[in-house]
């Protein structure tokens, strides 16, 4: 089929040696990235009005500390962060972060990042979530410029760098950078500086009509689509990721082989290049279980 195949990291596997050992099995399998979910803060629902479907109760492994520890035990697997909340932190101090995952994973680092959408959290970070669309802008442009110059000097709105730079510098130079979300401003943003594009979207919710959109976008932007890596999803199980722990009772049924050939050859013939599989909420509780699934799902994929 020509899928670049990927995995969303379990956040259910919390003991370090379980996450060990799936990392390790997805790396000999064959994949081509693991992706990293990212949140800081989680909001008590009974105290603020929670719009995504994570909470205080959710559990995150910390972006930058897991991804770190996976390029020590890994060798040729991809990271990707899955995606950063970006404009809820400083762009110098995650630009040193993403270079120092990249230098110790030897170049296998892809900066995923998006706008966000939990307020609590950018509140308690101290960053404004009314400009986060601004300062996004401005961020890829000072990521950029110092994954590739030893010395920088910026001035935007946000951002002030005067012949300063860090070191060591990346391995790639510069990172790429793909970005998660589907609405028009994002996509216009994608068509101008994106490397890739984290189309978490159902099939059924228009991802066709967005994928058109960037094509359109491109177009305005004078880029050549092909150049943006499409990435989306597929559920190994009956889950619904805007659901978090509230899935419907049959979350945890695993979908049939069939059913991953199909929306993977629906996704196909949208122009994805890039697949990844989700293997949470589907009723797993050990690495051993989630490595099954993604040794199955892989093969499927393979034999397309």
């Amino acid at each position: 089929m020509g899928f670049k195949l990927g995995i969303v990291l379990p956040q259910d596997l919390t003991d370090p040696i379980e996450l060990r050992d799936f990392v390790q099995a997805i790396d000999d399998l064959g994949f081509d990235r693991i992706g990293f979910p990212d949140h800081v803060i989680g909001a008590n629902p009974r105290s603020h009005v929670v719009n995504g479907p994570y909470t205080h109760e959710s559990y995150f492994h910390e972006l930058i500390a897991t991804m770190g520890f996976v390029a020590a035990v890994t060798s040729k697997v991809r990271l990707l962060s899955d995606v950063a909340i970006l404009p809820q932190r400083q762009a110098g101090l995650f630009a040193k972060q993403m270079a120092a995952v990249d230098v110790l994973s030897n170049g296998r680092a892809i900066a995923g990042i998006g706008g966000g959408w939990n307020q609590v959290e950018f509140d308690v970070l101290g960053m404004d979530f009314a400009n986060r669309g601004r300062r996004l802008d401005e961020q890829v442009h000072v990521l950029r410029q110092l994954w590739c110059n030893a010395l920088v000097d910026f001035k935007g709105e946000f951002h002030t760098i005067v012949d300063a730079g860090i070191c060591p510098l990346p391995v790639q130079q510069p990172i790429p950078i793909w970005f998660g979300g589907w609405s028009d401003v994002m996509i216009r943003r994608i068509a101008r500086s994106g490397d890739g594009w984290l189309l978490y979207l159902p099939l059924e919710a228009g991802a066709g009509e967005r994928i058109d959109k960037l094509h359109e976008s491109c177009s305005a932007a004078g880029r050549d689509p092909a150049e943006i890596a499409v990435t989306s999803w597929i559920f190994c199980n009956r889950s619904d990721v805007m659901a978090g722990a509230n899935q419907a009772p049959d979350a945890h049924e695993i979908r049939s082989p069939d059913e991953w050939v199909r929306e993977a050859l629906a996704w196909q013939a949208l122009g994805v290049s890039h697949i990844d599989c989700w293997t949470m909420y589907g009723g797993l509780t050990t690495a051993g279980q989630h490595i099954a699934l993604a040794r199955q799902f892989k093969d499927v994929m393979d034999s397309i």
